[in-house]
């Protein structure tokens, strides 16, 4: 039999070749994207740091903080814009490892 390319036991070490030909049994792979098992309750802090929301909000931040710094006619605006810029980013930064 050839093997491809491609073959994953090529990649295995001989002890792992050895305790596969011994008849290990190989691990299962559960689907992850499945309904939550009876009883489970999310915590509800889950739902408010939701990624898509708040990654929106801090892209706004950031579009605001750009749009106030090349304005020409309000000097407070122009004064804050880094200030609302640096927030959007940091913020997007942080959000950006909020769950899906």
């Amino acid at each position: 039999m050839s093997h491809s390319p491609f073959d994953p036991d090529e990649s295995l070490t001989d002890a792992q070749k050895r305790r596969d030909r011994a008849g290990a049994p190989r691990p299962e792979v559960e689907d992850t994207r499945g309904e939550p098992s009876p009883g489970y309750r999310a915590h509800p802090a889950a739902r408010i740091f939701v990624r898509g929301p708040w990654e929106m909000a801090a892209s706004i931040l950031i579009g605001l903080g750009v749009v106030m710094m090349m304005q020409p006619w309000i000097m407070l605006a122009f004064t804050w814009s880094f200030l609302v810029t640096l927030t959007g980013t940091v913020m997007f930064l942080i959000v950006s490892h909020f769950p899906e």
